[in-house]
């Protein structure tokens, strides 16, 4: 396990041998800080072959609209071309956050990617480690 960024917001680390990137929030996260997280978690996702994204969004709350959008457009072709193929989300604590993240959940879906969600971070990995 390599860390690639630990702040007050997330901490994100690379596991090369499971070939997975697991984030974590800490605290709502948006803006420049959302953006330059996702950026560093998709250079490593790239940079050691991996298939797998594992979110831990207990801390988080709703993703806003801006970073949706953001996301849509820089993020999310970058980790699809990368070789993208499943993800387990532990969903936010908070409903509103909960709201958001099924809606991304459904489109992602659509495009064919495995999602999952947990309530617990060890289950998350678990599956995701089986896939």
């Amino acid at each position: 396990m390599q860390k690639v960024l630990d702040n007050e917001f997330v901490t994100i680390t690379v596991h090369p041998d499971k070939k997975i990137v697991h984030h974590q929030f800490h605290k709502f996260i948006f803006g420049d800080a959302f953006r330059s997280a996702m950026i560093s978690a998709a250079d490593a996702f790239g940079k050691n072959h991996c298939t797998k994204w594992l979110s831990d969004d207990r801390g988080n709350s709703a993703v806003k609209s801006e970073d949706l959008a953001w996301a849509k457009q820089n993020w999310e072709p970058r980790v699809f071309k990368a070789g993208w193929k499943h993800w387990a989300i532990v969903l936010p604590e908070k409903v509103v956050g909960q709201m958001s993240m099924k809606e991304i959940i459904a489109s992602y879906t659509a495009l064919g990617l495995n999602v999952k969600t947990f309530t617990d971070p060890q289950m998350a990995m678990s599956w995701l480690e089986k896939q």
